[in-house]
């Protein structure tokens, strides 16, 4: 049987982790090892100035006192009996859409993995916009996008992954599915994401995040899937070359 390594970047108690272990413990043999402390946005952030130490918690999980990052390259080195042949990173309590994907600690997971030459991907529920998302509509949500990696995961065992690529999965919350879409990354931008307030005594601090979300509506982006109430699937690739303006440069600059 395959084994599955999973992480995340909400920290080992998150419910989502435990549901999608549970998901895919009927495909192979499961390990977790996530950070000890929610790590949301740290991207790629590896650890160097500090010691980092694992913990066993119960069988085949364990927690790290790091990033995502440091628990895929650990736990791949050091802690599991043998290489992973898969390596999920979620469930994500919120999405990873379309530039998010730039600072999120689930989607860096999936990337070390795949820069490891291990198949990845990253799954995430789309929970900001909702309301009334109570402890049971939650897990419901949770349960949906961990069916949606055990079904993706199988594919991957069956038919694998191009070079070079991981899967951003987003799954909707709240609302009846209407399907799957292959997706492109969409751009995203906040109305008013930099809160600029007052403490107590009068000093002014900056908050980052609250925003409104704002993209062009319309086209094959992970964001209008999301909004149209589809499972978006969107394939990233490591090689950030624009091979357009390479080309652009090639022809017009001159060295």
């Amino acid at each position: 049987m395959p084994t599955i390594l999973i992480t995340n970047d909400d920290g080992i108690s998150s419910p989502g982790i435990r549901i999608l272990s549970r998901a895919l413990k009927s495909l192979g043999d499961v390990y977790i090892v996530a950070p000890e402390t929610e790590q949301s946005a740290v991207a790629h952030a590896l650890t160097l100035h500090r010691p980092l130490k694992s913990e066993k918690t119960g069988k085949n999980t364990y927690y790290i006192n790091g990033t995502p990052t440091d628990c895929v390259i650990i736990g791949v080195n050091k802690l599991l009996p043998s290489r992973p042949d898969i390596i999920v990173s979620g469930i994500n309590n919120g999405g990873n859409l379309g530039d998010n994907v730039t600072y999120s600690g689930t989607v860096a997971a999936a990337i070390e993995g795949t820069l490891l030459g291990i198949p990845s991907i990253a799954v995430s529920l789309v929970t900001e916009y909702q309301v009334n998302s109570g402890p049971r509509r939650l897990f419901a949500g949770f349960q949906r996008a961990a069916e949606c990696a055990k079904e993706t995961v199988q594919k991957i065992n069956n038919i694998g992954l191009p070079k070079d690529t991981l899967l951003n999965i987003n799954v909707p919350f709240g609302k009846a599915i209407r399907g799957t879409k292959v997706t492109r990354q969409g751009k995203l931008v906040y109305d008013n994401g930099i809160q600029e307030l007052s403490d107590p005594r009068g000093r002014e601090y900056y908050w980052i995040g609250g925003g409104e979300p704002q993209w062009k509506k319309g086209g094959d982006t992970d964001l209008d899937a999301i909004y149209n109430d589809y499972i978006s699937i969107t394939p990233v690739h490591l090689d950030f070359t624009n091979y357009r303006a390479l080309k652009y440069m090639e022809k017009n600059w001159k060295f």
